[in-house]
């Protein structure tokens, strides 16, 4: 999951990305309004955490211009406490949900997985791949009933292909998702990630569509 988080505090911004890499996802930052609306825009992320207060743009105009530009990614929006009329104007202009400042990491990082779920169409933290079940909560996974370890990005890519279930993801695709804005990663390190996961969970679970990519399998076929 690839996550956009834009705040010009460097300390928040610091911590909120520990955060959010920490939970799974690869995390961009940017500091400025401007840069933010440009890269949400013509990037693909998963979600957006925005503060509104930024220098270049205000949050609030970058919301705006997203949406009425057809960006429908969920932005969690940050928010001074008590604040409650940018609260409304945030959720106005679209924003999916809000934390006030000073908040607990903890509590981000559940909104940040309850978002993505949300966007995916999927209603708990639970995610199956047929007999592969993936906590999202606890970043574990088991293969019937038997924990199966799982490096970072093993989980990562698993997470993703779980969340876009029936979907047919291009590697290009899957690598940005794996590694944020590092784009220079190599098509047959993708590869060997996939073939150590399927020798973990099983062959049918990550099926192939040559020239096409990659979709989650559900041991049907």
């Amino acid at each position: 999951m690839r996550v956009l988080v834009v705040e010009d505090d460097p300390r928040i911004a610091a911590d909120v990305a520990a955060a959010l890499e920490a939970a799974g996802f690869a995390v961009r930052c940017c500091a400025d309004g401007e840069e933010a609306w440009f890269l949400g825009d013509t990037e693909t992320f998963d979600l957006v955490v925005l503060d509104l207060g930024l220098p270049g743009l205000d949050g609030l105009s970058v919301l705006k211009n997203w949406r009425g530009g057809g960006r429908h990614m969920p932005v969690l929006v940050l928010t001074a406490r008590g604040a409650w009329t940018e609260r409304v104007e945030g959720i106005e202009a679209g924003a999916d949900d809000y934390l006030p400042k000073p908040f607990h990491m903890e509590e981000l990082v559940a909104r940040a997985r309850g978002l993505v779920r949300r966007a995916a169409g999927q209603g708990t933290a639970i995610l199956r791949i047929g007999t592969v079940r993936i906590d999202t909560n606890r970043m574990a996974v088991t293969a019937g009933s038997v924990p199966v370890p799982v490096s970072p990005l093993e989980y990562r890519l698993l997470a993703y292909l779980a969340h876009n279930p029936d979907r047919v993801i291009a590697p290009t695709e899957l690598l940005e998702h794996l590694h944020g804005d590092e784009d220079a990663r190599e098509v047959n390190a993708l590869e060997a990630l996939i073939a150590r996961l399927r020798r973990k969970l099983g062959a049918e679970v990550i099926r192939t569509r040559r020239g096409f990519g990659y979709l989650a399998g559900d041991g049907s076929g």
